[in-house]
């Protein structure tokens, strides 16, 4: 049996570089309609949608500052008018900002964080899961991180913290859905090559970083997508619901 997703809708957020753009074509390739939401990056966000379409699938560009609830409002009506339904949901975006000591962080920071990383997971669910409802069924895959259980690297506690509020808020959320016919499921991605590593890692932390993987490598973009695809299929994931995925080459071990 093949993992595919033909005649279903899938919404990426921060889909126009790293793991969402990965996820986002790991879609197409499956056959999925998929809404390529970006920011700033269109560039990216197209050449995504390029690839989606070689594949013989639909895509969709979608801009929107997820800070904003009018504009989380349009995209998601937008996704709606085009394709009528939701049949996925990756909560992907989401940013560290700095590396910074707590009592050097400034107020704003803290606050820019949460507006980024918490808020539009919340905002989107919120909007999304009333289509996924009278739909009968749908699937949300949330992205956590590594830093959730290990409180994130030198400088990052806010960006560790935003993300257990993730892997929490997932498995509330997933026993709220759980008779409804919607699943709630997340990842947890260790070092991944990343643009969020490229400016907020230095090299050499990250060459220490790979000494305690295991397989001995930095993950890709690309190791995300078929854990991802395999919770937001029903077909393949049908019984499993709150979970969050670990996605680290062995690093942590629960």
């Amino acid at each position: 049996m093949k993992l595919r997703f033909d005649g279903q809708v899938v919404l990426v957020t921060g889909a126009s570089s790293g793991i969402g753009a990965a996820i986002a074509r790991g879609f197409g390739k499956a056959g999925a309609s998929v809404v390529v939401h970006y920011h700033a990056t269109r560039d990216g966000a197209e050449a995504v949608a390029r690839d989606i379409e070689a594949t013989g699938s639909r895509a969709l560009l979608a801009r929107a500052d997820l800070r904003r609830m009018d504009e989380i409002d349009a995209l998601v009506e937008t996704a709606l008018g085009e394709f009528g339904r939701i049949d996925v949901l990756v909560n992907n975006a989401g940013t560290m900002f700095e590396r910074a000591p707590l009592w050097e962080t400034p107020d704003e920071r803290h606050q820019a964080l949460l507006d980024l990383n918490i808020t539009p997971v919340f905002a989107l669910c919120k909007r999304v899961i009333p289509v996924m409802l009278r739909q009968g069924r749908g699937s949300i895959v949330n992205m956590s991180s590594i830093s959730a259980r290990r409180g994130g690297g030198g400088g990052s506690a806010l960006y560790g913290a935003s993300k257990a509020w993730i892997s929490s808020f997932t498995r509330g959320l997933a026993k709220e859905l759980a008779e409804s016919g919607i699943r709630v499921n997340a990842i947890a991605p260790g070092l991944i090559q990343t643009r969020l590593h490229d400016q907020y890692t230095p090299p050499e932390r990250l060459q220490a970083g790979v000494r305690d993987i295991p397989l001995g490598r930095l993950g890709t973009p690309e190791d995300c997508v078929g854990t991802v695809l395999f919770l937001a299929s029903d077909a393949w994931s049908s019984y499993i619901t709150g979970q969050v995925i670990d996605v680290n080459g062995g690093q942590l071990m629960p």
